[in-house]
């Protein structure tokens, strides 16, 4: 992991900024989707991308009650 040398404060609503300067590097922009996920004792963002809850492409996705899945899960899941 790599130390970028900065520190934000949370704000009384439990938000941070994410500086500009690593939303460039990661093109993150405004309204972007991060997921939040939790690693032992660390937060860690991850732009959002949709996938197949099956196999995890990304390509060829349809919505299916909520779920994204693949054209190819779904003929698999017709047979």
């Amino acid at each position: 992991m790599k130390s970028t040398g900065i520190v934000r404060k949370v704000d009384e609503l439990g938000r941070i900024v994410l500086p500009i300067e690593i939303r460039r590097t990661l093109d993150i922009a405004e309204k972007d989707e991060l997921e939040i996920f939790v690693e032992n004792e660390r937060i860690v963002l991850q732009k959002f991308e949709p996938a197949c809850v099956f196999c995890t492409a990304s390509r060829g996705l349809v919505a299916f009650r909520g779920k994204n899945i693949c054209k190819d899960c779904l003929e698999a899941l017709k047979e």
